[in-house]
């Protein structure tokens, strides 16, 4: 058995002389350039307490303008996987709806409506037995999606354990050691055992192997993941269900699955439709996505579908009497904004099944050009090549240098602008440091042909260097 120990978020510690967040500035206040300045207004504003006075909206507006601009530009941040691009009409449709309240369906009926064709929509595209048998929600984000459906299995436990009489205690789940943290998250505030399968060389992803070595009755399920944190490869889901059902065999235990599709789930529908990942494989009773990644949607947005109405335990659905009307509720929170549910509407209607697949497959195409430019550098080798979902990850060649290593390579980047990040792959490989790239709608091939160039000049000036680069202060920059 491996540690269950809980671990720590890469790229959570922070340098002891390094701020937590960003900040302008080292004094207390803000001051405004006379330029904007109108007569009778104040020309320094608190940074951590309310003015004492109003300001016009244009010199509010000028001073958060300013501001922002020392965020980095979205478009080259490679690190993130969430959208950082919608086209103007559905800018346009944001800012018309950006009012809405998802949760006063009683109020926005045509967008509740609307949210329950889209989950319809998606549970079809995953190969629900029935959509109209199906049930789903969407959330703010795929966490909270994987908390629901975390919450779903782990209540299904406890009832069938109720019924035979049994021990609800020290209920588990079994994660590869590359989750995601909102896993990590699920785990500690839902009092869930969280049971991690190392990845290796060998066994890059959970696979299967040795999993009867975790499964036990307290199992609630196993999460399998399409499209992985750290490098974005699949996890063979009915390979995984397969040793499950061996598992059944010998002991009678019959463990369900939930896909993490937070990337996946919006790739392999179009990109590799003959993959069996998705409810064609029995033991997945619930597959959750992350909307505003390869959903192609604004942040924040996530969907989650169970099979059947039944995979869904009724006594974690609520009927609120609220603002004028009974709804159900399934959520982690309660008021959320409804324009997003309508951006992800416009974009199944805009593009279609065939518009989806053309704009994914353009990502894949520059992710697996970029992932062999760089696997031919003699700096390099790759740990996959972006051929599931449009990301990859690579590590320094053993022996390549002693000057230098790939967080000197990520802040030489950052100087071009470009975010890439470099931190250490899980336990039991974390002395392992890799690069990863995140390819998104918006990233074009001119822009990668840019990027290959600037790798190769930052490779050639450390190679040159005549002494180690400094290795003090040098801290993880994992994205999720």
């Amino acid at each position: 058995m491996t540690d269950h120990r809980p671990r720590s978020n890469p790229g959570s510690e922070h340098a002891p002389d390094r701020p937590a967040h960003g900040f302008s500035g080292i004094g207390d206040s803000n001051q405004l350039n006379p330029i904007f300045a109108r007569e009778g207004e104040a020309t320094d504003f608190p940074l951590n307490r309310l003015p004492d006075g109003e300001s016009l909206p244009e010199t509010a507006y000028q001073v958060v303008h300013d501001e922002s601009m020392l965020d980095g530009n979205a478009r080259l941040n490679l690190a993130t996987f969430v959208g950082t691009w919608m086209d103007p009409f559905a800018t346009k449709l944001y800012a018309e709806s950006a009012d809405k309240n998802m949760v006063d369906k009683d109020e926005y009926p045509q967008t509740a409506a609307i949210e329950t064709r889209c989950w319809k929509m998606i549970a079809t595209l995953w190969n629900a037995p029935s959509a109209e048998g199906a049930i789903g929600t969407s959330t703010i984000g795929s966490s909270e999606a994987c908390m629901l459906g975390g919450l779903a299995l782990k209540r299904r436990w406890q009832l069938a354990r109720r019924a035979e009489g049994k021990s609800t205690e020290k209920p588990n789940l079994i994660l590869s050691s590359a989750v995601q943290v909102c896993w990590e998250k699920f785990c500690n505030y839902f009092d869930v055992e969280a049971r991690y399968v190392p990845i290796s060389d060998d066994h890059k992803v959970l696979d299967g192997h040795d999993l009867e070595q975790y499964v036990d009755e307290n199992t609630i399920g196993v999460v399998a993941i399409m499209g992985v944190t750290y490098t974005g490869m699949y996890e063979p889901v009915a390979q995984i269900a397969a040793a499950l059902d061996r598992i059944q065999e010998q002991t009678g235990l019959d463990v369900k699955i939930h896909v993490d599709g937070a990337s996946g789930g919006m790739i392999a529908p179009f990109l590799q439709p003959d993959l069996e990942w998705d409810f064609r494989v029995d033991r997945v009773v619930s597959i959750s996505t992350s909307a505003h990644k390869y959903g192609l949607v604004y942040p924040g947005l996530g969907w989650v579908v169970w099979r059947t109405i039944e995979d869904l335990p009724k006594e974690l659905v609520f009927d609120v009497t609220y603002l004028g009307g009974h709804m159900p509720s399934f959520a982690l929170n309660f008021s959320r904004p409804g324009a997003q549910v309508l951006l992800q509407y416009y974009l199944f209607l805009r593009l279609g099944w065939d518009g989806f697949r053309k704009v994914q497959q353009a990502s894949q195409d520059v992710a697996v050009y970029l992932s062999g430019e760089i696997g031919r550098m003699d700096a390099f080798e790759l740990w996959n090549d972006g051929t599931d979902i449009p990301v990859f990850a690579w590590q320094l060649k053993p022996g390549h240098t002693d000057k230098w290593n790939l967080y000197h390579l990520s802040e030489r980047l950052r100087l071009k602008g470009w975010l890439i990040p470099a931190y250490p792959m899980p336990d039991d490989i974390s002395d392992l440091v890799v690069q990863r790239i995140v390819v998104r709608n918006g990233l074009s091939r001119n822009l990668a042909e840019s990027l290959v160039l600037d790798i190769r000049e930052s490779v050639a000036y450390l190679d040159a260097l005549d002494a180690p680069m400094p290795v003090e202060g040098l801290v993880s920059t994992f994205t999720h």
